[in-house]
C-alpha cells in the first residue's frame, strides 16, 4: 500500500514539475539565441558599413547564421512541448500504478 501511495504522490508531482521545467527551458533557452542574434546582426551591419560592396555576401551569410542560431530556441521549444504534452514519465508512473494493483 505504501508503494501505491508513493506512486500516486509521484503522479501528482509530475505535472507541476513538468510545467516548471518547460517554462525554465523556454526562458533560459531563449536568452542565448536572442543575445547571439543581436550580436550577429550588429556585427553584420558593421561589416556592411565597412565594405558596402560585399553586402550581398554578408547578408546571405548572416541569414544562414541566424537560422542556425534560431534552431537552438526551436529545440528548446520542442523539448518544452514534449514535457507538457507527451511526457514519458506519465506513462511510466501510470504503468507502475497499474502493476501495483492501484
Amino acid at each position: 500500500m505504501a508503494q501505491n501511495e508513493s506512486l500516486s504522490f509521484l503522479l501528482g508531482i509530475i505535472g507541476p514539475v513538468s510545467i516548471l521545467t518547460a517554462g525554465l527551458t523556454m526562458a533560459i533557452g531563449s536568452i542565448a539565441p536572442a543575445l547571439g542574434e543581436g550580436k550577429t546582426v550588429a556585427q553584420a551591419l558593421s561589416s556592411i558599413a565597412q565594405q558596402p560592396d560585399e553586402a550581398n555576401t554578408i547578408t546571405r551569410t548572416l541569414f544562414v547564421g541566424l537560422a542556425f542560431i534560431e534552431s537552438i530556441a526551436i529545440y528548446c521549444f520542442v523539448i518544452a512541448l514534449i514535457l507538457l504534452f507527451a511526457n514519458p514519465f506519465w506513462n511510466y508512473v501510470i504503468g507502475a500504478i497499474a502493476k501495483a494493483g492501484g
